[in-house]
């Protein structure tokens, strides 16, 4: 055999291939998950009275699947319900979030615009420099999470999630998002692109049938998502193998330039 078997495929889109054990995905140590409801594996029941009860079930969570398959350590500082502008203003500090890790991934958005209704703005809202000059929107609060990982740990890989579109009206606000989240990621060093929007099934009433309980997913569904979340990361380190080198390493003297 030759290498080959580990590099991009010729014209090869993400999550074309589904590796079970997640690829290259596993070379993290440790990976901090910043994200609501999809990332916290929340259940949909229902009461004595009929009423649904929403439950975060962590231990079916996508990171928690991933943790197991892969054997990388995956802090979740998900919950559901959460938004870019809570995790930014009082959730990460009020539970202690900002914590070191190797790399973190962010899937927030659903809930920003679509639940509270929080205005979504656009990559104009972000000051890298200073993003305590950043709007109150949610690429504005987007903006100042990434900003603030970067403080805690400069070469930190960071992915962020796009949301999956779901077949209704509301797709066009998520075709948004995505292509605003890619500038996003353009302003940053180390900051990649999981466009779910436009690799992920749909994520529609028919699909809902087989994977979902309610709106949310079942433990089949988590499981599906974070094989595509895990692939789609294995995807980016074959695209970018160079800016991947010195992971092992990150948090030491030994820095990505000493492998360029």
């Amino acid at each position: 055999m030759d290498n080959k078997c580990f590099e991009l495929g010729a014209n090869e889109q993400p999550l074309d291939i589904i590796k079970e054990t997640c690829g290259f995905a596993g070379i993290f140590k440790q990976i901090g998950v910043i994200g609501d409801s999809l990332a916290s594996g929340e259940f949909e029941s229902h009461d004595e009275n009929g009423s649904i009860v929403y439950t975060d079930m962590y231990e079916y969570s996508w990171p928690a699947v991933l943790e197991r398959i892969t054997g990388t350590k995956y802090n979740n500082y998900s919950r559901g319900g959460m938004t870019a502008r809570e995790y930014m203003q009082s959730w990460a500090d009020t539970n202690g979030f900002w914590q070191w890790n190797q790399a973190y991934i962010i899937a927030l958005g659903n809930n920003d615009s679509f639940v509270f209704g929080h205005p979504l703005g656009s990559v104009k809202d972000v000051n890298a420099e200073c993003p305590q000059d950043n709007a109150d929107t949610f690429f504005g609060n987007m903006g100042k999470i990434v900003c603030k990982l970067k403080t805690i740990e400069p070469n930190a890989r960071i992915f962020v999630v796009t949301p999956q579109l779901r077949g209704e009206a509301c797709d066009k606000d998520i075709r948004y998002i995505a292509s605003e989240l890619a500038k996003l990621c353009d302003m940053f060093d180390f900051t990649y692109l999981l466009d779910m929007t436009a690799h992920a099934p749909v994520y529609d009433a028919e699909m809902r049938k087989s994977f979902g309980l309610g709106f949310h997913p079942n433990p089949m569904g988590y499981y599906a998502y974070a094989l595509m979340v895990a692939n789609y990361i294995d995807y980016v380190i074959r695209s970018n193998p160079r800016e991947f080198a010195t992971i092992p390493f990150v948090g030491t003297s030994l820095k990505n330039k000493d492998y360029k």
